[in-house]
């Protein structure tokens, strides 16, 4: 309805309940020409974009591995009184956290998931929803990534990229609340080490939206990228209940 107005939409992640969902926005925003972007603010982070500039430059030869992890309380009482709710949440931890866990390895390694196997379980606290899973990601040129998503587990968020030639780790790489250790690590030993900021994520995104309203510069989380996203969800929702790898369909 917004983009029939031809007001700009920038849209909470997961962008929609289902892949078709997603698809049905993007192209109401190609026939208005309104700007669609969705909310994936860890690409506006210092250690999101750290890791990406340093895995891009060489430093730890091919990415083998890449693990993103994502878990935190969300069990009875939360005060999103919904996110057990599948008509609202469109799922769990997979859905609320993981999409975060999967864009972030997409736009490090600067490549596409094409299958993805996952488990998952419910518990009495989880309604029609999983409380946690584990999701196995096979990028088109090689790197496997994993991601672990919950509700049951206390707060954390790793982010680690192992190469053939060391390996780039964060403790609590998707937090914005604290100071990042991000270390370069070869040999079994601490080479580098930097201190990083995500304080301002949320106002970096505010502000790229805003000049890509004025024309400025594009969005570095179009649409499109809401949708591919929801299209690896709703793999890995599939995955959960065929027991297999199940392929990853690219946007159009």
């Amino acid at each position: 309805m917004a983009i029939e107005c031809r007001k700009p939409v920038l849209c909470e992640k997961p962008m929609g309940i289902n892949a078709d969902q997603c698809r049905q926005m993007v192209e109401a925003a190609r026939r208005s020409k309104v700007l669609l972007g969705v909310a994936q603010v860890f690409r506006f982070e210092e250690s999101t974009n750290r890791i990406r500039q340093r895995l891009a430059a060489g430093q730890i030869g091919k990415p083998v591995f890449a693990h993103s992890e994502f878990s935190f309380s969300g069990g009875a009482g939360h005060a999103r009184t919904w996110i057990n709710n599948f008509a609202i949440a469109g799922g769990g931890p997979v859905a609320d956290v993981g999409v975060h866990c999967i864009d972030a390895l997409r736009f490090i390694l600067q490549d596409e998931v094409q299958r993805v196997s996952a488990r998952g379980f419910s518990d009495r606290s989880s309604g029609d929803v999983e409380a946690a899973a584990a999701l196995i990601l096979e990028f088109a040129r090689g790197t496997l990534g994993t991601v672990a998503v919950s509700f049951r587990a206390e707060y954390r968020t790793p982010l680690e990229i192992v190469g053939d030639a060391g390996v780039l780790r964060a403790d609590n790489g998707l937090t914005v609340d604290q100071p990042i250790q991000l270390e370069l690590r070869r040999g079994g030993a601490v080479v580098e080490s930097e201190t990083l900021s995500n304080a301002s994520a949320y106002t970096q995104q505010v502000d790229a939206f805003a000049d890509a309203v004025e024309g400025e510069s594009e969005f570095p989380a179009p649409g499109e990228e809401g949708w591919q996203n929801q299209e690896i969800l709703d793999a890995a929702y599939r995955s959960m209940k065929s027991g297999r790898a199940e392929e990853v369909r690219a946007v159009a």
